[in-house]
């Protein structure tokens, strides 16, 4: 820490995005007992600002305000000043985000909360600029304002602060409805996406646009559950313009986190591990429910880019990837026409840039982000070659161009490993395994649950890894999550360690987090520190809601185990969301594929095998995951393993006939025929298939 004027208490933290102010002037405190205790000795607010490594106007509020010395000095009088990054505590930012969109009626980060020495904030925003403009006050008005009230008028700000806290406790629903839950809901949420579709474009609204892979996944689902063509079409359409356009890495794979245009051209250049997690998932749906190539591609771009880029050597995934290098925004991703003419040469170049509609004048800040704005036949034809020639110029192309950014500065990587999203994470790599028949990604999946198993669940589950460090109790996001990618590893490995680890973990969750007197799970849990509010989380924002990925992973483990318990606390999640899934279906994507499961029919497919290691197995699964069924559980077992059947109810009187692998189609009660050769398990599914369309 030396050679710096200043060092402030941040210095000793793990955390990157602490890291980076830990010598600003601000005498930053992190969030522990000595700040707390310090504003309630002095009686001073405390001003809180939670942020991300990878947040854009997180590091430009940094750079204009809390490296000035003169703003610093301010703050260090009137505040104790507290520095939090969310994805270490998502609890406190959840609090406060949900207190700053009471006061203002909008969110985001850098996010700034104003707090008396008791934690109840009562004054907030976002981000806020040195000096008066654009209709917005400046910080150091700001700040001296808030502590003018403080000092001269603490009756009001008491009452302000008390108004906020009781709205805090009230903010999510505690009541089941009323009403039944019927599969009307599921259609009134595709009847209310399809008004909000952008048609041109795909996704939903204006700009700026996000990715929404929760959404566009419960549009797979109803497709498979109506065969309503309009759902489908709407997925394909989405899909492939946000994996042309600029939100997707066309060089390293990979979507960054939101586009800021509605036509996915210009995006936030940040890549998060959790929009990874879903979109790749999302993709490796969409190729299964449509067999395009294309999605494939995608999907196998995007796992590939986890592997090279953010996986930790132990097995881990990290978080994010800054948006900025070199202090500029996207830099490491654009590009000049005459830079790349430089590297492919007068044949390949122009074809290139014709494909990825590189111009002279750009489309960034007059740099170039690769996108494709026309199918390569056209371009082809256009440029007067075969397709095949054009391929070949943007397949070398690529790589070139790959190599030559390689040696570029990158952008900033925070390799915190955060349970919750490598649990999503996890999960795509275990279904695509099965799927792609990659068994690389099956060792990567197994890694992982061998690293968060070994190194953050000494007792409980813990909440993040970094430099060798396990700490903090989990949230239900962290349990809900991480289940849940256990659960998919079982279906597809057979190893029935994961399975057994699942349920020990929920178990746990439940311990931990369901509300006994109104049910539901709190984001926090028993163990965990006791804030101003003990709030739950219900709305899928950027990455799924705890208890919508609790609900439906119960309803699988339901199923796997006959466990009636887990059930009813599903339903009983379900009930509690119903009427705002009704009048906000966009705020429930994940939520919508729960209940889509709930009024399934779930299949019930039962592999057993005679011996450890049957070649057989593999074909059955290929048939069984090379299909787009997302409501199904998947039991594997060696005929005579002891004890199997008392944890899985559903391999009961299950036999591998005539000493060869045999597969159980089960659904409502009932069974088919049971099979021994993979023609006919597809010949089964295939049945399945077609009287499933339309009707449950």
């Amino acid at each position: 820490m030396s050679g710096h004027k200043h060092t402030n208490r941040l210095g000793g933290e793990s955390s990157p995005y602490l890291l980076q102010h830990a010598h600003n002037p601000v005498n930053w405190y992190p969030w522990g007992q000595e700040a707390l205790a310090r504003a309630r000795a002095e009686n001073k607010p405390i001003l809180l600002s939670i942020g991300y490594s990878a947040c854009h106007w997180c590091h430009v509020m940094e750079r204009e305000s809390f490296e000035d010395e003169k703003i610093a000095a301010l703050m260090n009088e009137h505040f104790v000043n507290i520095k939090v990054d969310r994805e270490e505590r998502p609890d406190l930012d959840q609090i406060y985000m949900n207190a700053v969109q009471l006061m203002t009626r909008h969110g985001g980060w850098p996010l700034t909360v104003f707090l008396t020495p008791d934690l109840i904030p009562f004054y907030g925003g976002t981000y806020f600029p040195p000096d008066d403009r654009h209709g917005m006050p400046g910080f150091p008005r700001v700040i001296l304002g808030v502590s003018d009230a403080f000092r001269t008028r603490p009756d009001e700000v008491a009452q302000s602060a008390q108004e906020i806290l009781t709205e805090l406790a009230r903010m999510n629903p505690t009541r089941e409805s009323a009403g039944a839950v019927s599969e009307e809901l599921l259609d009134l949420a595709l009847q209310t996406l399809s008004r909000s579709y952008d048609e041109r474009h795909g996704g939903f609204g204006g700009a700026p646009k996000f990715p929404a892979a929760m959404n566009l996944e419960f549009l797979l689902r109803a497709h498979r559950r109506t065969g309503d063509t309009k759902a489908l079409e709407m997925v394909n359409n989405t899909c492939r313009k946000m994996a042309e356009g600029g939100l997707y890495d066309q060089l390293g794979g990979g979507f960054h986190r939101y586009s800021t245009d509605a036509r996915w051209l210009v995006p936030h250049f940040e890549k998060m591990l959790y929009d990874n997690a879903l979109l790749s998932r999302l993709y490796l749906h969409a190729f299964q429910a449509t067999g395009d190539v294309f999605y494939r591609r995608v999907a196998e771009e995007t796992l590939d880019y986890i592997v090279r880029e953010m996986t930790d050597p132990n097995g881990g995934f990290y978080s994010t990837q800054d948006a900025d290098s070199e202090g500029v925004e996207g830099k490491f991703f654009v590009w000049e026409k005459e830079e790349i003419k430089e590297l492919l040469g007068p044949v390949d170049a122009p074809l290139f840039n014709a494909y990825y509609d590189v111009t002279a004048g750009g489309n960034f800040e007059e740099k170039n982000i690769l996108n494709v704005t026309r199918p390569a036949h056209v371009v082809a034809s256009e440029s007067g070659v075969m397709p095949e020639r054009l391929d070949e110029a943007i397949e070398r192309g690529r790589r070139v161009l790959f190599e030559a950014r390689e040696a570029r500065v990158k952008p900033a990587r925070d390799e915190k490993v955060l349970t919750a999203w490598n649990g999503l994470m996890l999960e795509s790599f275990a279904e695509a395994a099965v799927v792609l028949g990659r068994e690389d990604y099956r060792a990567i999946a197994e890694r992982n649950a061998e690293f968060i198993l070994s190194t953050l669940k000494p007792d409980v589950l813990l909440h993040f890894y970094k430099d060798g460090q396990a700490k903090h109790v989990g949230f239900l996001d962290d349990y809900a999550f991480y289940i849940s990618g256990l659960v998919t590893l079982y279906e597809t490995t057979g190893t029935g360690r994961w399975l057994t680890e699942a349920l020990a973990l929920t178990e746990k969750m439940i311990e931990e987090f369901w509300d006994e007197a109104d049910g539901g799970f709190f984001y926090t849990g028993k163990s965990g520190e006791q804030l101003i509010v003990r709030s739950k989380d219900y709305f899928d924002n950027a990455t799924p809601s705890g208890n919508s990925v609790a609900a439906e992973v119960l309803l699988r483990l339901s199923v796997l185990t006959e466990n009636e318990s887990y059930r009813r606390k599903a339903v009983n999640i379900i009930r509690l969301v119903k009427d705002s899934v009704a009048r906000y279906p966009s705020a429930f994507g994940y939520a919508l594929g729960a209940l889509d499961f709930y009024f399934s029919t779930p299949q019930e497919m039962v592999i057993i095998s005679p011996r450890e290691g049957d070649a057989d197995v593999r074909l059955f699964m290929r048939e069984i995951w090379g299909r787009y069924l997302p409501n199904k559980v998947v039991v594997q077992a060696v005929e005579g393993v002891e004890g199997a059947s008392e944890l899985l109810p559903l391999l009961r009187d299950r036999h591998a006939e005539g000493g060869r692998t045999t597969v159980y189609v089960c659904e409502n009660y009932t069974c088919r025929q049971p099979v021994t050769t993979p023609e006919a398990l597809a010949s089964q599914l295939d049945e399945n298939l077609s009287e499933g369309a339309g009707s449950i």
